[in-house]
């Protein structure tokens, strides 16, 4: 299968945005050392598991060469110029664990693409786990420099993921160094009440404790980002305009309540607490004791119930009656929500005192738990983490965190709608988003936007411009990501048909075509189609 960049009738991308711009070779072992043009007709392969291969061709120019007016661009007016900025992410292994940059010639192509299209930057996931991969303080950043360059050299800004957590699929495991510590003490991981380990990042428990060779994750971190900062310093700034810390399991800041997927049955389960590895015990011992119940800081509450059964049948979370409103449910469910927020809050002030200095953004990404909202308890956000009730607001605390240390939130959902939930599961996504979103507003907060997933229906894209044309204050919205289901016959033409209508071009009258600037006016037949190989 192949995407190609040429002639047709289908999508159109938009008059004077498309064409023979150029733009910077990608050669990853070359460093860019060369220019051509996009329109040169390569064909690049893109490698997955469930396609013979995705391949990315760029083609369809005039045979005369077209002129771009440099100032063309800085006369030409977006809808989101002075709005929402629009970013792609790249794929989550698009360096691989040898840090060689994954299908490099897919990965230019894609991004040659999403600039025509008007784009405005990059998101690029950089992993704990591929930088620090042996040792401690032994970094490389050679294949993220790489994608770094090319990203600059076409005019893209970039906005950087330092995710300190593991990822299932594709498999990127946490440091080699980090794997061995916790074999011998895996109490460095989350562990639910059946004593099964979450071993994709480290408990909140440990984030000031030594638990890595003498040294504290929080250390660990500092000592990253440091590096980070160095080596990435001709990028600060000008290029790299934000970076979100990674804050939880899959860079979110919440608990891994459905780390089980195996035992969850559709929407009926809102997961289990995760509070029994040694350090959390620990730490909710000592809370049992200074509030003067020894005997509450024995474990998590008994009558929860399991991952994949259903809530409302549970004497914890049941709508009336239940324990979460006593005063034991009251305190276990401050005493866990603390625990999430003093983690967060920690780590927010390490990013924000090791990036005050340059001119870029800081944020992390606050998950949207939206099962279960309909309900008086919420369970699901409480086994998450989130304190948030019928009668409490479990978010204002956490936001309050991020307005002190001059942070922004990422908010993933935004291609949610309530009406396509499942009735059983009591959600809305809307509803949440709509507290979240007001709650930032209330100190100050800005909102980063993302997608749950990639979109294969206009609802979704819908949904999406909905949120982004809404009054949230989001000042950056990240579409994830690229990849096969990404550049998909099934996706990718509506993908383009989306961002045409976010950024349709309107151009000053001194800057309309000229007759004679036939390659010019041809552009406008200029497509991303989707072929079969």
């Amino acid at each position: 299968m192949e995407v190609s960049v040429m002639g047709s009738s289908q999508v159109n991308l938009g008059r004077n945005d498309l064409g023979c711009k150029e733009v910077g070779y990608c050669s990853f072992t070359k460093n860019l050392k060369s220019k051509s043009k996009l329109c040169v007709g390569q064909s690049i392969k893109w490698p997955v598991k469930s396609l013979n291969g995705l391949s990315l061709k760029a083609s369809g120019c005039s045979q005369v060469e077209p002129v771009i007016l440099e100032n063309a661009s800085a006369n030409r007016k977006s809808k989101l110029t002075d709005g929402v900025k629009l970013f792609v992410g790249l794929p989550l292994d698009a360096v691989s664990s040898t840090n060689t940059v994954n299908h490099p010639r897919a990965i230019a192509a894609g991004l040659k693409a999403l600039k025509l299209l008007g784009v405005d930057g990059i998101e690029l996931p950089i992993w704990w786990g591929v930088v620090e991969k042996e040792a401690m303080g032994e970094y490389n950043w050679t294949g993220y420099l790489a994608l770094a360059e090319v990203i600059q050299n076409l005019g893209l800004k970039l906005h950087v993921s330092l995710c300190f957590h593991a990822s299932g699929e594709p498999k990127i495991p946490l440091p080699e160094w980090v794997s061995r510590i916790g074999e011998s003490d895996p109490s460095i991981f989350f562990k639910d009440r059946s004593g099964q380990h979450y071993k994709d990042c480290l408990s909140f428990a440990v984030t000031d404790v030594p638990v890595l060779d003498g040294k504290t994750p929080v250390q660990v971190y500092k000592e990253f980002c440091e590096s980070f900062k160095a080596a990435f310093s001709p990028f600060m700034g000008s290029t790299i305009t934000g970076i979100s810390f990674g804050l939880g399991p899959e860079g979110e800041l919440r608990y891994p309540s459905h780390h089980d997927p195996s035992k969850m049955n559709n929407h009926q389960g809102a997961g289990e607490f995760q509070c029994y590895d040694k350090y959390m015990l620990n730490s909710l011992k000592q809370y049992a004791e200074s509030n003067g119940n020894p005997l509450w800081g024995l474990g998590g509450p008994h009558n929860a119930p399991g991952y994949d059964q259903p809530p409302m049948t549970s004497n914890f979370f049941k709508e009336n009656g239940g324990s979460w409103e006593t005063t034991y449910g009251d305190f276990f469910l401050s005493w866990y929500s603390e625990q999430l927020i003093s983690h967060g809050s920690r780590l927010l002030s390490l990013a924000s005192e090791i990036f005050h200095d340059v001119p870029i953004s800081v944020c992390g990404k606050v998950p949207l738990v939206y099962s279960w909202y309909r309900t008086r308890s919420h369970p699901g956000e409480l086994t998450t983490g989130f304190y948030n009730t019928v009668n409490r607001d479990g978010y204002a605390e956490m936001v309050e965190r991020f307005a002190k240390h001059s942070c922004q939130i990422i908010l993933p959902g935004m291609d949610l709608s309530d009406n396509h939930q499942p009735n059983e599961s009591l959600s809305s996504p809307e509803l949440l988003l709509a507290q979240i979103t007001s709650s930032c507003r209330k100190h100050g907060v800005e909102i980063l936007g993302q997608n749950s997933m990639v979109a294969n229906a206009s609802n979704c894209f819908e949904q999406i411009k909905k949120n982004l044309s809404g009054d949230k204050g989001m000042s950056l919205f990240t579409y994830q990501r690229m990849g096969a289901d990404f550049f998909s016959p099934e996706h990718f033409p509506s993908f383009t048909q989306f961002v045409r209508n976010l950024n349709q071009p309107e151009l000053d009258s001194d800057d309309q075509p000229m007759k004679q600037e036939e390659c010019a006016e041809s552009l406008t037949s200029n497509q991303l189609q989707t072929q079969a190989a």
